[in-house]
C-alpha cells in the first residue's frame, strides 16, 4: 500500500520541519522527491539524507509567491524529470503579532506566500498532471482556519490565509477533477516544528492550548507526513476536496 514508485514529487518550503518530513516519507515509499525553498543551499541536507536512505531526490530554489519562477522551476522538473505527479503545498510563514499592529507589508507578505504562493504552484503543477490525466495536489492549511473554533491569537493573517487554503482546496478539486487531479488538504494541528518553536509561546500558554488536545501532547511532523503519503497514493483515489485534521483530537474536544 501507499506506493509511489515511479512518481514526480515537489514539495515546497521542504528545508526544514513539516516540508522536510514530507519529502522524506514520500521518498521513503519511492517518490522521486524535488526538495525545493527560498534558499536551495538548505535543501542540501533534506536531499542528502533521502540519497543515503536508497531514495532519489533533488533541489531547486523556489519563491512560491513568484509566478515567473514557479514556472521556472516546474518546467525545469518537467524538463528533466518528463512529468510531475504530485505536487505538496507546504511553504508558509507565521510571524506572529496582534491585529492592531499588522502592517499592509506584513499582511501581503503572509497571503503572497501562504495562499498565492500555493495557487500559483497548483496552478502550474495541473498544467503538467492533466497530460497524463493523473495527479495529487495537497495544500497544508491549519487548524486555525475558520469554521472550527480555532483561532490564533496574534495570527489574522496567517489564519486568513489558513482559512483561504481550504477553500481554495474544495474550488480546485470541482475543477482539476475532470483531468484526473485529486486536490485535498492536510491541516496540522500543533506540531513541533521550527516555525512554532520560532514563535516562543509561554509555556504557560503552551500547556493551556495542549489541555484540549485529547492526546495531551504535541504533534511530530511525521505524523503529518504520514497523511500526506497517504493522500498522495491510489488508495486515496476516491478523496478530493477534503480537508484531513491531524490534530491529536483538538477538534472534538
Amino acid at each position: 500500500m501507499f506506493e509511489l514508485t515511479g512518481k514526480i514529487a515537489l514539495v515546497t518550503g521542504a528545508r526544514r520541519g513539516m516540508g522536510a518530513a514530507h519529502a522524506i516519507a514520500l521518498a521513503s515509499q519511492g517518490a522521486t522527491v524535488i526538495v525545493t525553498d527560498i534558499n536551495a543551499k538548505s535543501c542540501s541536507s533534506v536531499v542528502s539524507q533521502i540519497k543515503k536512505s536508497g531514495g532519489t531526490a533533488d533541489c531547486y530554489k523556489l519563491d512560491v509567491s513568484n509566478a515567473k519562477e514557479v514556472n521556472s522551476v516546474i518546467s525545469s522538473i518537467v524538463k528533466k524529470y518528463g512529468r510531475l505527479d504530485i505536487l505538496v503545498n507546504n511553504a508558509g510563514i507565521y510571524q506572529t503579532k496582534p491585529a492592531l499592529e499588522i502592517s499592509e507589508k506584513d499582511w501581503n507578505q503572509t497571503i503572497n506566500i501562504n495562499l498565492k504562493g500555493q495557487f500559483l504552484c497548483a496552478q502550474r503543477a495541473a498544467k503538467e498532471m492533466m497530460k497524463n490525466n493523473w495527479g495529487r495536489i495537497i495544500n497544508i492549511s491549519s487548524v486555525a482556519s475558520g469554521q472550527v473554533g480555532v483561532g490564533i491569537a496574534g495570527g489574522a493573517h496567517y489564519t486568513a490565509s489558513k482559512g483561504g487554503v481550504i477553500g481554495l482546496t474544495e474550488t480546485l478539486a470541482i475543477e482539476f477533477a475532470p483531468l484526473g487531479i485529486n486536490v485535498n488538504s492536510v491541516a496540522p494541528g500543533a506540531i513541533d516544528t521550527p516555525m512554532v518553536q520560532a514563535a516562543k509561546m509561554p509555556k504557560d500558554a503552551m500547556a493551556g492550548m495542549l489541555a484540549g488536545v485529547p492526546l495531551r501532547r504535541i504533534g511530530r511532523p511525521e505524523e503529518v507526513a504520514a497523511a500526506v503519503v497517504f493522500l498522495a497514493s491510489d488508495e486515496a483515489s476516491y478523496i478530493t476536496g477534503t480537508t484531513l485534521y491531524v490534530d491529536g483530537g483538538w477538534l472534538a474536544s
